[in-house]
């Protein structure tokens, strides 16, 4: 099965996280990026009303198509229990039909967003494999 890590991180921490799952697992890996830097302020304030909101933010084109990969394992970190808007742009761009693995990184360890992933997900004809909320 063709594997693909696939992560946003803003202080470092997801990305650590996830390079270890990609080399476990023998996947490759890539991160997303938003389209333009994100700095502590907006992602303080109007980054978590994004979150909450389940809104999306511009992400980087990924340079490299997904379509060949069957599983995806999805990492990001929590803002005010809610996936950051980045990650939230990268489920809307999955193929359909996928494996899906999520992993949510926060330093509580605690998210509330199993459910609008999996309903995402379950839009794209996706199957949630598993989901993990990750203590940083």
């Amino acid at each position: 099965m063709d594997s693909i890590v696939i992560y946003y991180s803003f202080s470092g921490n997801t990305r650590k996280i996830a390079e270890g799952i990609a080399a476990s697992e023998g996947a490759d890996i890539l991160e997303v990026k938003d389209a333009q830097p994100v700095g502590k302020l907006k992602a303080y304030t109007s980054g978590i009303f994004a979150a909450r909101g389940g809104k999306q933010w511009p992400i980087q084109p990924v340079g490299k198509s997904l379509e060949s990969y069957s599983r995806f394992i999805l990492l990001a970190p929590i803002w005010a229990s809610n996936p950051a808007p980045a990650f939230n742009t990268l489920l809307n761009m999955l193929p359909e039909g996928k494996t899906v693995a999520v992993k949510m990184v926060s330093m509580s360890g605690k998210s509330n967003c199993k459910e609008r992933i999996q309903t995402a997900i379950s839009a794209k004809m996706g199957v949630l494999e598993s989901f993990e909320d990750i203590k940083a």
